[in-house]
């Protein structure tokens, strides 16, 4: 797709998903870091029934840095992978309380030199808590989405998102972000995606004249 065609793009999807936003609940900087790193592999529903008890628990990123670690992994354990999650959050706290002043840093490289976060998970908290997007998260919706509507023949999420960024105009990074997952997560399954009732049928590459993917 040109230019053109991938606003166009962009505009069916915002029409299409008016209410699209970050789903993980957090009430402030911090609380989305561990919010993230939750997430990966696990589903933001589950995240958001375990961050309840966590955020009451640990109120402040000294609470975070200090806790037990067997504590922590028994609260966080539903999230999957809970052993690696609570130690990155444990070291993420501290790194932060050392190095950063207590404040989670407001760029992309002090954010991926924390435990536990990648560039996807920097790019959502630029997004989300500084409104600042730098790029585009690339999780397994918006992999999904750019390699069937031909923006990307890439797999690794790196070189996704650098094939992205090439097309797609600074002024969209926020709407793609959200529209993309919410895309793939109500649309563009990965098994059985409806595509007789997509709103980008007329231009996704995957789909055949007869309508089906």
């Amino acid at each position: 797709m040109n230019k053109t065609d991938i606003n166009k793009m962009i505009n069916i999807l915002k029409k299409t998903y008016p209410e699209a936003k970050c789903s993980l609940d957090f009430s402030n900087a911090f609380e989305l870091v561990v919010a993230v790193m939750l997430s990966a592999q696990c589903t933001d529903e589950r995240v958001n029934l375990t961050t309840p008890i966590l955020f009451k628990r640990c109120k402040t990123i000294e609470d975070f840095a200090t806790i037990d670690i067997n504590e922590l992994e028994e609260i966080i354990r539903p999230c999957g992978f809970y052993k690696n999650k609570a130690k990155n959050i444990i070291k993420c706290a501290t790194q932060i309380l050392k190095d950063f002043n207590g404040e989670v840093p407001q760029n992309m490289d002090d954010l991926v030199s924390l435990a536990g976060v990648g560039r996807k998970s920097a790019n959502v908290i630029m997004l989300e808590v500084f409104s600042n997007p730098q790029g585009i998260a690339v999780d397994t919706h918006c992999k999904r989405i750019a390699n069937r509507l031909g923006l990307s023949n890439e797999k690794d999420p790196s070189k996704i998102e650098q094939d992205l960024l090439k097309q797609i105009d600074t002024k969209y990074y926020k709407d793609v972000n959200h529209l993309f997952i919410w895309h793939g997560r109500y649309t563009c399954k990965s098994r059985n995606p409806d595509c007789k009732n997509c709103c980008l049928k007329n231009i996704c590459t995957c789909v055949s004249n007869t309508g089906e993917f």
